[in-house]
């Protein structure tokens, strides 16, 4: 695809988030700890689901250069609450990579609809980072699994039917028994959500407690139709995912460096514009360039993984690193407001509020540098 295709889809994507997720709306959503179920629908409409997933499988036809330009225009609209991004780029992959032609055919064009909203319920109470020590499992009887535990901090927890469970089919097993059940939720007897957790960013997101009591699966549930997979299919798609909270991250800091920039120019103190004073000048100019190095490293491996070469290490680092400039740069821009960065009604607060989770999901930045440190 030519890169004036990808130009013109970046503008359709930018209209379409300013007439269905403006910022009005989405102040509605954060006070609502949750978007509207129809978002995801109209989303299916414009066919911005499935992005990178091929027409015949009942996607849009395009690569991850098309997840790049929705999670991108998400950030600099300020629109980045929208867990379509994890639906698109972390829950559709595990299918179309690993599922069977019938798993493909039944999941995929409804995930592309929006008929079926995904999540992914990896961590538990106890168990975040280190997934080989989750502890619900599904129990073989008969035509089907019996799914018992419970998962936490589900993103798309409240308004997802169709989820994959990381679970044990052989606990005895350890990584080697871990597999990835796809649960529809709709009837689905003994799972039950929690409540809409409360979180100090990201508020628009709606992240659950999820709770599976005898919860029954058909066989044919199970990615792959083989058990004990689903840690080896974790680790493969992990780099992605990695990848696209860096993709993410940057985006939200080049939102919060306009708004800094616009900010300003237009105050005055002492007489003169806040942009007059050299401090000013020195902060921005360093955040300006961390950021644009941050792209820059992002890009290359945005490169890689078209060609199927980025490895866990490196998406590592484009994760841990890119995150916690994230962090740094947009405290640096909430300080040159002033007072008012502390004030809910202006953008840079909520950047602050939401960079925070950057370092913790998607495995933590201490994970992450765990990784880089067995390639030394």
């Amino acid at each position: 695809m030519r890169e004036e295709e990808i130009v013109l889809f970046s503008d359709s994507v930018a209209k379409w988030i300013d007439e269905h997720a403006p910022q009005e709306k989405f102040q509605q959503w954060i006070a609502a700890s949750s978007v509207p179920r129809e978002l995801w629908n109209a989303a299916g409409d414009a066919g911005l689901l499935g992005l990178s997933l091929p027409e015949e499988d009942g996607g849009f036809g395009g690569d991850y250069r098309h997840e790049v330009v929705l999670m991108r225009q998400l950030g600099w609209k300020g629109a980045d609450h929208f867990g379509i991004s994890l639906h698109n780029a972390i829950v559709m992959p595990y299918i179309w990579h690993y599922g069977t032609a019938e798993q493909k055919a039944r999941w995929l064009p409804r995930l592309q609809s929006g008929e079926l909203v995904g999540a992914i319920a990896m961590t538990e109470p106890g168990a975040g980072s280190d997934l080989q020590g989750v502890k619900t499992t599904a129990v073989k009887q008969g035509d089907h699994y019996v799914l018992n535990g419970s998962k936490t901090f589900i993103t798309n927890g409240q308004l997802a039917n169709f989820i994959i469970v990381v679970a044990k089919t052989d606990p005895a097993e350890g990584a080697k028994g871990t597999s990835l059940i796809c649960l529809e939720t709709d009837g689905a007897e003994g799972f039950e959500r929690g409540r809409n957790l409360h979180k100090i960013g990201m508020e628009a997101n709606d992240t659950s407690e999820l709770f599976f009591n005898d919860v029954k699966v058909p066989l044919e549930n199970v990615i792959g139709d083989t058990e004990g997979q689903g840690f080896v299919q974790l680790m493969q798609q992990l780099p992605q995912e990695r990848l696209n909270i860096a993709v993410q991250g940057v985006a939200a800091a080049e939102r919060g460096l306009e708004a800094t920039l616009a900010y300003v120019k237009e105050r005055k103190a002492f007489g003169k514009r806040v942009i007059d004073f050299q401090n000013t000048q020195f902060k921005l100019a360093e955040i300006k360039t961390k950021l644009t190095v941050a792209k820059v490293f992002v890009d290359h491996c945005i490169g890689l993984h078209l060609k199927g070469q980025l490895d866990a290490a490196t998406a590592s680092m484009a994760k841990y690193w890119v995150t916690d400039i994230q962090g740094e740069t947009i405290d640096e821009m909430l300080q040159l407001f002033g007072g008012y960065g502390y004030m809910t009604e202006y953008p840079i607060a909520q950047l602050y509020k939401d960079a925070r989770v950057q370092r913790i999901y998607g495995g933590t930045n201490e994970i992450m540098k765990l990784l880089i440190a067995r390639t030394l």
